[in-house]
């Protein structure tokens, strides 16, 4: 059975910049529509982007131009490259199954000078 493991995260000043990594074990990442998820303090979970098997991306708009998705298969992780942070990118990070799979422990970011 698949699993992915998110890591990454930490504590970076607005403008910064980090990278996420979501790592599989139990098969290959380029099988799956996987997605970066995030859940803001206090507030619901959001997408924030997806990536097909195929390798096309799509982004939410609040991060669109900021963010990028990309895939390694030699490493058999997906990355989320997260340029120019804001405040209100702070959130637990999570990498999931587009459709279905279960969460994981989430990889947290937190935006602050």
């Amino acid at each position: 059975q698949v699993q992915f493991v998110e890591s990454g995260g930490g504590l970076v000043q607005p403008g910064g910049s980090l990278r996420l990594s979501c790592e599989a074990s139990g098969s290959s990442v380029s099988r799956y529509h996987l997605g970066w998820y995030r859940q803001p303090p206090g507030k619901q979970r959001e997408s924030v982007a997806t990536i097909t098997p195929g390798g096309s991306t799509d982004y939410a708009d609040s991060v669109k131009g900021r963010f990028t998705l990309y895939r390694d298969n030699a490493n058999n992780t997906v990355y989320l490259q997260m340029n120019n942070l804001k405040p209100e990118d702070t959130a637990d990070y999570y990498c999931k199954q587009r459709f279905g799979g279960s969460w994981g422990q989430g990889t947290q970011v937190t935006v602050s000078s």
